[in-house]
């Protein structure tokens, strides 16, 4: 009898085990997704995101997102006017025409240095090449585009695929989906 208590003790104990750590397991997997809380880009309500866009003006360019993590080339996000931001492609910018905007030193004053204009919206003009580019620090194979001109829309457009979008200049956060 006093066997059969032990075991079941030892059941018991190992079942205790397992619910504790799944549910550690579950809390831990929720600390690096962006469906927690609310974001730290800001911006407009959904709602107000689409009709923008519905609206947008259509010509022979891109709408252009900057995305700026440390290490990384490629340049950020390009997307077709009136199309939602879940379809933009991630892309590296061909310089051969024209520079970026942030086409500076990576050593400067954060407000002048490489990257500076992180999630700053362009209207940007050239075309892809049809080639894709290894981009090796985020290990992609990245649509390259060649950059004949760009303009700036908007310094502070707020959140880029979802509301809930966390920025991190350490690591790529934000993907469509």
């Amino acid at each position: 009898m006093a066997g059969c208590v032990l075991i079941f003790r030892r059941m018991l104990t190992f079942a205790w085990k397992i619910v504790t750590l799944s549910a550690l397991c579950c809390v831990l997997t929720q600390c690096g997704t962006s469906s927690l809380g609310s974001g730290n880009l800001g911006g407009p309500s959904v709602e107000e995101r689409n009709a923008r866009t519905a609206a947008e003006p259509t010509g022979n360019f891109y709408y252009g997102r900057r995305y700026f993590v440390e290490k990384t080339r490629f340049w950020g996000y390009l997307r077709q006017p009136r199309q939602p931001w879940s379809g933009a492609k991630l892309v590296v910018m061909r310089e051969d025409k024209k520079s970026t905007p942030d086409r500076i030193s990576e050593n400067g004053p954060p407000e002048q240095s490489y990257g500076f204009d992180n999630n700053v919206e362009y209207r940007i003009h050239g075309y892809y090449t049809g080639r894709e580019v290894y981009e090796p620090n985020s290990n992609q194979f990245l649509p390259e585009f060649m950059l004949t001109g760009h303009e700036v829309l908007d310094r502070q457009p707020g959140w880029l695929f979802r509301p809930q979008d966390r920025y991190d200049r350490l690591r790529i956060t934000m993907i469509p989906r």
